[in-house]
């Protein structure tokens, strides 16, 4: 799944990245390069102290943001399975011109049908 992170890099520092949609996560590393490495391993830790798997944030709903101000932006593909459950198939009946939009919409986000679904409930559960 691809989260949106921000890196800094102040004189004399490594580089430092936050991770916006894990609260409290960070990494860095000595390069630009071992930073982005980095972030996997940050959110599996973080992950392991049992935070439920967030939806991804878009960067345009973050740069507002006063503490990211002077950061790098860069999405970063992150493998979560190890994080997911056992899938399930399930049949589902859905108005057709609402399946072609949210495949549409999928494929723009570079997601499958089943990813975006599941994003989707998990967005407006967590909004309950």
């Amino acid at each position: 799944m691809l989260f949106p992170i921000v890196v800094h890099k102040d004189k004399k520092s490594c580089f430092g990245v936050t991770i916006p949609d894990f609260p409290g996560c960070f990494t860095s590393g000595n390069t630009f390069d071992d930073a982005i490495k980095n972030v996997q391993e940050a959110i599996e830790c973080h992950l392991d102290e049992g935070d439920i798997v967030p939806t991804a944030s878009d960067i345009e709903s973050l740069t507002n943001n006063p503490d990211y101000k002077g950061g790098i932006w860069v999405m970063v593909d992150i493998d979560l399975s190890a994080f997911e459950s056992r899938a399930k198939r399930i049949n589902v009946t859905i108005p057709e011109n609402l399946l072609r939009e949210i495949d549409s919409f999928a494929h723009k986000k570079g997601l499958s049908r089943s990813s975006f679904l599941s994003q989707a409930a998990r967005s407006a559960l967590k909004a309950v």
